[in-house]
């Protein structure tokens, strides 16, 4: 199977948010689906995808009247695992959910972890991004067929960096480039950092090459001129960006992220209900759209079972791509 079949639709961003009072569409200020003390945690290091989500989703749900004071908290580590754990480990805590996407599916294969998404509560997707090829302003690749060639020339001289753990999404997308562009996935010189706020300094530090990210998480640097953008992993250009796709750079490849939330495991049908509808309620919004809008995201939403059966798809998708990849 072509590894662009298989990896289509791995898609992006996502969040959930609340505390009291929480309300069903429609329902206005003061009464609805109320979560007291409700937590939301972030797996990854300030600034990265997940965190930049979960407090967007968290001061919208907010704007929109549907909740306030939820406690956004991140607990990094592993590739997002170390906050799978916790999360796996607060059996039927109704009060706690964590953001994710397809970075925690590749880290629970690359770190053997016992605990799985299997494990947890399918709560929603909400949202899907392309990645993003970057470097930093002073960079000598000027455009992505200036950095191919050199990366074709030599693969373990440019060291490319990405937010996730190997199985995650910016490791898999340049080892689709890399593969697309002839060059062995082995021998490309990946390195992890843990969200995309560490690979941003790294980056601006010329301590790699080129990073690869998801495009809500530098809009700002690039608009800045701190950024030079490349090209977008996606099939299609993204509005405003002035990037080639990777196909048009002459790579028969496509890349998209994804992001959603998950909760405890062991949760009653009342609880879970009562998230799904916050989530539900937050995604029909319009301070939620605008976001979607501004950040360059897709609207992904799934909820419920029908999130859990992707989840499962996607678990397998992972473990066939890395082992098609030879990682």
């Amino acid at each position: 199977m072509r590894l662009r079949t298989l990896l289509a639709p791995l898609g992006a961003a996502l969040l959930l948010l609340a505390g009291p009072p929480l309300l069903t569409p429609g329902s206005g200020s003061g009464t609805g689906t109320q979560i007291p003390g409700l937590r939301l945690m972030v797996p990854n290091t300030p600034g990265g995808g997940y965190d930049i989500t979960a407090r967007t989703a968290a001061k919208d749900a907010e704007d929109a009247g549907l909740t306030h004071g939820v406690e956004v908290f991140n607990l990094p580590g592993a590739g997002g695992t170390v906050g799978l754990t916790r999360l796996v480990g607060e059996h039927g805590n109704g009060r706690l959910a964590m953001s994710m996407g397809l970075g925690v599916v590749g880290a629970v294969h690359t770190n053997r972890t016992p605990a799985t998404l299997a494990d947890t509560t399918p709560i929603a997707r909400l949202t899907e991004e392309q990645d993003i090829v970057v470097v930093g302003k002073d960079s000598p690749y000027r455009t992505i067929q200036d950095l191919l060639a050199a990366w074709r020339e030599n693969p373990a001289r440019l060291p490319v960096g990405g937010g996730s753990s190997p199985g995650g999404p910016d490791h898999l997308a340049p080892m689709l480039m890399a593969q697309a562009a002839g060059i062995a996935p082995k021998e490309v010189n990946y390195v992890p950092f843990d969200g995309g706020g560490e690979l941003l300094a790294s980056i601006l530090g010329d301590k790699v090459a080129f990073g690869v990210s998801g495009v809500g998480e530098y809009l700002d640097q690039i608009e800045a001129g701190e950024l030079r953008l490349l090209a977008v992993t996606g099939p299609r250009r993204v509005p405003g960006l002035d990037a080639p796709t990777l196909r048009e750079a002459g790579l028969d490849t496509e890349f998209t992220n994804w992001r959603g939330i998950v909760a405890p495991p062991g949760l009653s049908a009342a609880e879970r209900d009562k998230l799904i509808g916050l989530v539900t309620a937050l995604h029909d919004s319009e301070q939620w759209q605008a976001s979607l809008k501004k950040n360059g995201w897709n609207d992904a939403f799934l909820a419920g079972d029908a999130f859990g059966a992707f989840l499962d798809a996607q678990d397998e998708r992972v473990d066939s791509v890395l082992k098609e990849l030879g990682l």
